[in-house]
């Protein structure tokens, strides 16, 4: 008997835009699921086929990547953030829409980057962040922070940081501007290529109704 396929999905900001493309395309999780006092972090669905995980955005590219998840929902941020040759990402599903930007305070914002040659940034993104610098010859020195990125610079952490930004009204209750954009950044389906070649006659279909469930909805 077939194993049923794992989805892993992110907790956090694309959980609630994701949960209608889901049901769109046939999926819908058991009842705790949506119950906030659960603990759980595996979920059935309505299709004995599929399971469902809730976890960090950042993990699900690692479950899937590594065939402990073989189908999952993420930011194109984590995608590119990763860069894991195992990902396969059919379907831009045009939700979580945010970008992945700089941002510092005003009178560092003013500073001229030419006379720099060294950089230290606040991010979660350090790959990222290091080859947006190395392509303006400037070398970075990440310091990896999961999360209060916008303290980092009152506290004398770093200067700048790279994080993403939505409505910018964290950074400006932090006293930070926005300087630069790094990437724009949506949710997308990903699939372990793995999986994809062994299992196609399963994840085929779901790819295809995802698809649809974009269009569809776009369409609306």
């Amino acid at each position: 008997m077939t194993r049923p396929l794992t989805f892993a999905i992110p907790k956090g900001r694309i959980l609630d835009e994701a949960l209608p493309l889901l049901a769109k395309a046939g999926i819908e999780p058991e009842a705790e699921f949506h119950d906030k006092k659960s603990r759980a972090l595996r979920f059935a669905t309505n299709r004995p086929d599929i399971s469902i995980i809730r976890v960090r955005a950042f993990d699900v590219a690692t479950f899937v990547a590594h065939g402990a998840a073989q189908i999952g929902i993420v930011g194109s941020d984590v995608v590119e953030e990763f860069d894991y040759s195992e990902l396969y990402a059919p379907v831009d599903l045009d939700i979580g829409h945010c970008r992945l930007s700089v941002a510092e305070p005003q009178d560092a914002a003013d500073e001229d980057e030419a006379a720099l040659s060294h950089i230290r940034v606040a991010t979660k993104y350090p790959q990222l962040t290091r080859k947006y610098y190395e392509a303006r010859g400037l070398q970075a020195e990440c310091v990896k922070l999961n999360g209060a990125m916008e303290l980092a610079p009152s506290l004398g952490l770093s200067r700048r940081i790279v994080d993403l930004v939505s409505s910018g009204a964290t950074l400006k209750a932090n006293g930070l501007v926005e300087t630069s954009v790094i990437m724009p950044v949506s949710a997308r389906l990903i699939v372990n290529r793995a999986a994809y070649k062994m299992r196609s006659a399963d994840l085929s279909p779901l790819i295809d109704a995802f698809r649809n469930a974009v269009e569809v909805r776009d369409a609306a």
